[in-house]
């Protein structure tokens, strides 16, 4: 007979049963003591501070990226962008056995039934899942990236931005709401604990603190010369490409492979200025030049030095007659893609260490480092040291 209720067959009624017996019995099954309030209070404090770096160091890349019009980034330190686009990326790598061994402390959690008890409960789990999943696809999404592993339709800077305020935001929410437990575990000197659940909590936590350095240990070479030979999981080392710096641009790659090499090669400086330049390659190598040491630093966490020598931008500006505060545009003989331009505000191209580069280590640029000539200043992304530059706009 059908169920008076349901109206179900009795067949239909023992596979829902079972499954619903087996989720309900879920939680008696996960007996570690690992999986504590405890243990995911300390994770949870070790999270908090690694996504709250990883905020920060983030900003401050897009906004080096995509500055608005009232924001002028300074030119020095010169390495501050490689420090903390650096931070950024080894961070979020030895953030991915962090957030795996929370999601693993609290995943019995996830089986609780009902799943649903009233309409707070509700709220509270679907700001969980926008934290986990929110977490989940920053880093994922990020390992992809450094991996130039480009999987998806979107844009990734763009989608990684703005999920990283949803995701933040869900954090702090998260925090005010499960603040009282993390005091009650890690802060109540009365919460006594049997020593071999301390020993085995803290040989846990050491096990994890270990996979997170040794994360580093294995990528930070990327970034810090002295531990390059160690950095065997980054995406770029830092020594390997043409004339010891990596390229994730080639020539062949922006279609410039022919026009770098015609003999009518001019650099014009034109727009808001008194006089127009129209500077051949001799005449550009007859003018002063200048050889500084700076880092190309990519958004991908990789970064190296180099000298570079060249003719200084302000220099040329200053030929022209360009105005102290103008802001320079240079654009590249490649016409199309992202970054075949960029802007130069008054902090940079005033600086004496921004070239309009001819050479690298002594000797001249390589296609792929943007023979003839290219962009290098100081304390920019590697993605706005425009390679094969043809023309200077002053606005």
């Amino acid at each position: 007979m059908n169920d008076p209720v349901t109206n179900d067959p009795p067949a239909r009624r023992r596979p829902v049963e079972a499954a619903t017996a087996l989720v309900r019995s879920l939680p008696g099954r996960f007996t570690s003591p690992l999986h504590s309030e405890r243990v995911a209070a300390q994770l949870g404090i070790w999270l908090g501070i690694s996504f709250t770096v990883a905020l920060v160091t983030g900003l401050i890349s897009h906004f080096m990226q995509h500055p608005p019009s009232w924001m002028l980034w300074p030119s020095r330190p010169v390495n501050l962008y490689r420090v903390t686009q650096g931070v950024h990326v080894i961070g979020g790598l030895a953030t991915i056995p962090l957030l795996l061994a929370k999601l693993w402390s609290v995943y019995p959690r996830l089986w609780q039934w009902p799943p649903l008890r009233s309409l707070s409960h509700a709220v509270e789990r679907g700001l969980v899942l926008l934290l986990v999943g929110g977490a989940l696809f920053q880093l994922i999404t990020g390992l992809l990236n450094i991996s130039y592993a480009y999987l998806w339709p979107f844009s990734f800077p763009a989608a990684h931005y703005w999920t990283s305020y949803v995701l933040y935001g869900a954090l702090l929410i998260h925090v005010v709401n499960e603040w009282a437990k993390v005091r009650a575990n890690l802060w109540t000197r009365e919460r006594v604990e049997a020593p071999e659940v301390t020993r085995s909590r803290r040989r846990f936590l050491g096990t994890v603190a270990a996979a997170c350095g040794l994360t580093v240990l294995v990528t930070v070479g990327e970034t810090f010369a002295p531990l390059s030979k160690l950095a065997v999981l980054a995406p770029r080392a830092p020594d390997v490409g043409p004339q010891g710096i990596p390229v994730n641009r080639t020539a062949l790659a922006a279609g410039v492979t022919e026009t770098i090499r015609r003999p009518d090669f001019r650099l014009t400086v034109t727009g808001a200025v008194r006089a127009e330049l129209s500077l051949t390659l001799a005449e550009l190598t007859a003018m002063p030049q200048h050889t500084v040491r700076l880092p190309i630093s990519c958004v991908e966490g990789w970064s190296a030095e180099a000298d570079w020598t060249g003719v200084r931008l302000r220099d040329l500006a200053e030929r022209a007659g360009a105005a102290p505060e103008a802001v320079l545009v240079v654009e590249s003989l490649e016409r199309s893609g992202a970054y075949n331009s960029s802007e130069v505000r008054a902090p940079h191209w005033n600086d004496p260490l921004t070239l309009l580069a001819l050479r690298i280590n002594g000797s001249p640029l390589d296609p792929d480092h943007g023979y003839p000539l290219r962009l290098i200043a100081p304390n920019r992304p590697g993605v706005l040291q425009t390679k094969w530059v043809t023309r200077v706009v002053v606005s």
